[in-house]
């Protein structure tokens, strides 16, 4: 009777919100009014964020909810809802937008001006060669000297080193950016000032040489350009060896530890800068970590909150009566009784196992119906005109009801129900069912949390994250370095070491000593 009277009042609280925010709000200007200050003696001050129901639950029916409230988990979807406002801001709330809101256009413009300097760079590479070899036939024509077959040889070798010079700086510099770092990539920002003071030495030496003094050899001015763009292409040589090369070879191990829970992944890194190693780093965390999910964290906290609210202290005998000694006992007494948390949790998480395989078997076999009943249908649609064929989308709406209690049952006992809404689930239904995949291969992914890129991007995606480190970010890695990366929730501490020198020393077997020889006797005792 208490579980439907808690779960009416469940569903009912959000039609009857405004009420309990006036009352609320009357009663919390009576408590300031009584007491000014909080029990340490700092000024209380309040700001609740109220948490709103998804808009689009697993299962949309209302009554099928409310049913579903009378089983064992209906307190795990029990939302009480305090406070005084929905909508709740602060000083420092204002101040940390207003500095998130400048950083974004600080990095906008940074990332905006480094585009516009290597573009430019870029343009004046491809420009100048061509530059050098026209010139001269624009300006003083009729004074050059006939190159004839070797000049035409010299145009060609330009031509195709140009060319080759454009295919490898779009294979290698243009390419779609996949994060912002807050720092300048260093080894990119000394390619460009070299680029730019190569460009700057041969026009001025043109300038001075060929321009000024109106140069007739222009076999010679014509080399000059060809040796420019072999300049250029050992430049983009050592690009490729900085940029890439330079980190193929494992250097580092880094240990990667995410704050919550704990989870734990190792990776070998090359030579990189601490923020490039950060872009690494949250790669393949998206990659290789499960999901996080808060809400396995919260099963510890309300134990250990229950735990410490069971411990009560009475002062039964009056604070004149000197039996402080006898009241001490009593209390050490009290404590050692409940000291048993290692109980309660022992058996919890036994009884947690013990519900999460029985509705996982209910599931395994509500999936396996439904698919055994899509075949059937398939089976009868086969026998049936092409133009009436059912598509794999009608056909997941029409065997989902069958499997959808189980499947929200088991969501909410291992407390997935909020990665997975019913859209999501029908459009897999319908990738399995077009792929003629198993009922195994399409529970594979409610029966264990799977990598965070699995699921919905809105669901997980941290659109900042934020790198803390005591060392310059530009640095490189070195042994013994730790960094961290936070976003909202939680945050992944990174542990660098230094992969150990192996010495390796050899150890020769003559072939010889592993020879013998077996003498046997022709004659017997007989």
């Amino acid at each position: 009777m208490s579980a439907a009277m808690d779960t009416e009042s469940t569903y009912s609280g959000y039609s009857h919100y405004s009420g309990h925010s006036k009352k609320a709000h009357r009663q919390g200007s009576r408590d300031r009014h009584k007491s000014p200050r909080s029990k340490d003696g700092s000024r209380s001050e309040k700001s609740v964020t109220i948490q709103t129901p998804p808009a689009e639950p697993l299962l949309g029916n209302d009554a099928s909810r409310a049913e579903d409230g009378q089983d064992d988990n209906w307190g795990e979807t029990t939302t009480a809802i305090t406070g005084t406002s929905e909508h709740s801001i602060s000083q420092e709330d204002i101040a940390r937008i207003s500095k998130d809101l400048e950083d974004s256009v600080g990095l906008d413009c940074k990332r905006y001006l480094g585009l516009t300097v290597a573009a430019v760079l870029g343009l004046l590479v491809f420009l100048t060669p061509i530059a050098f070899i026209l010139l001269p036939q624009i300006l003083w024509r009729d004074d050059l000297e006939p190159c004839g077959t070797v000049c035409e040889g010299l145009f060609i070798s330009v031509a195709f080193k140009l060319l080759i010079l454009l295919i490898g700086t779009w294979a290698l510099f243009f390419r779609q950016p996949k994060a912002d770092i807050p720092r300048v990539f260093v080894f990119r920002a000394l390619l460009l000032v070299l680029i730019f003071l190569c460009l700057f030495s041969y026009w001025l030496f043109y300038g001075v040489r060929i321009l000024d003094t109106k140069d007739t050899n222009y076999q010679g001015v014509v080399q000059y350009a060809v040796s420019l763009v072999d300049a250029l292409l050992f430049i983009h040589y050592l690009a490729i060896v900085l940029l890439e090369l330079r980190q193929l070879q494992p250097t580092f191990t880094v240990k990667v530890v995410r704050s919550t829970d704990g989870e734990a992944r190792y990776y070998s890194l090359g030579h990189l800068s601490i923020q490039r190693a950060a872009l690494v780093v949250l790669e393949n965390y998206y990659r290789d970590f499960t999901v996080y999910n808060p809400a396995l964290l919260t099963a510890s906290k309300s134990r250990a909150t229950k735990h410490m609210a069971g411990l009560k202290v009475y002062n039964v005998d009056g604070p004149g009566n000197n039996a402080s000694g006898q009241s001490r006992a009593m209390i050490a007494a009290a404590a050692r009784r409940r000291d048993s948390s290692h109980n309660e949790l022992y058996y919890e998480e036994a009884d947690h196992e013990r519900r999460v395989k029985k509705r996982r078997a209910r599931l395994v076999v509500a999936v396996e119906e439904a698919f055994t009943h899509i075949k059937r249908l398939q089976a009868e649609e086969e026998q049936k005109a092409p133009g009436e064929m059912m598509d794999p989308r009608e056909a997941a709406q029409a065997i989902f009801p069958s499997m959808a209690r189980a499947l929200q049952k088991y969501l909410r006992t291992t407390r997935q129900q909020q990665y997975h809404s019913m859209e999501s689930i029908l459009q897999h239904l319908s990738f399995c069912i077009t792929n003629n995949m198993t009922p195994k291969a399409f529970l594979e992914r409610y029966l264990s949390p799977g990598p965070t890129l699995q699921y919905d991007r809105d669901r997980w995606f941290s659109k900042q994250w934020t790198l803390v480190s005591e060392e310059a970010v530009t640095s490189g890695l070195q042994d013994g370095i730790v960094f961290v990366l936070k976003c909202l929730d939680f945050s992944l501490v990174v542990n660098v070491k230094k992969i150990p020198f192996i010495k390796l020393s050899e150890e020769f077997i003559d072939p010889k000593s592993h020879k013998f020889v077996l003498r046997l006797q022709s004659e017997t005792s007989v």
